[in-house]
């Protein structure tokens, strides 16, 4: 994915491009979150897309650098989206990863090797795939499945989308 790169200036928000959907391409809600670690750096961005009205978000798409505490999870416990998505449908039932399945999507001119994490509750998708800059993209839905066809409206945002003021 060659037009991913970290950026050289410093911006408001993270130091890195974060890869989701247009929020104008988008019928309904979204926030956007921010990790910081303690020095002030970005150690990731969510964004929710929330389609039910306020009922809940139908997506959540996660952008975490190398390093990135967020990142580490142990064996069968679920990504940092995933857990980000159930805390914002008020549900607290315990979930895990019970099996991942590797598949080749092209993404324009790219060819990603997503992970499918298959979990123990069925109503939630859940995708993750490299970026070349070494960013972590995890895609969470609820009760949809993740079809290749979002894969193409994945675009860098802008920085300023991310700047408080």
């Amino acid at each position: 994915m060659s037009f991913l790169r970290r950026r050289s200036a410093t911006p408001a928000g993270p130091d890195f491009d974060v890869l989701a959907m247009d929020p104008g391409d988008w019928p309904g809600n979204l926030g956007a979150g921010l990790l910081p670690a303690p020095d002030g750096t970005c150690q990731g961005v969510f964004l929710r897309y929330d389609l039910f009205g306020g009922r809940g978000p139908a997506m959540i798409i996660g952008n975490l650098p190398e390093g990135s505490p967020a990142r580490e999870v142990a064996e069968g416990e679920i990504p940092f989206e995933v857990a980000q998505l159930l805390l914002a449908l008020e549900n607290d039932e315990e979930i895990t990863v019970v099996g991942t399945e590797d598949v080749p999507v092209m993404q324009g001119d790219n060819l990603l090797i997503v992970r499918r994490l298959k979990l123990s509750e069925g109503r939630i998708s859940c995708v993750q795939f490299d970026r070349s800059d070494n960013v972590l993209v995890t895609i969470a839905a609820w009760d949809r499945p993740i079809t290749d066809d979002l894969y193409a409206l994945l675009k860098p945002l802008p920085a300023e989308l991310f700047q408080q003021g």
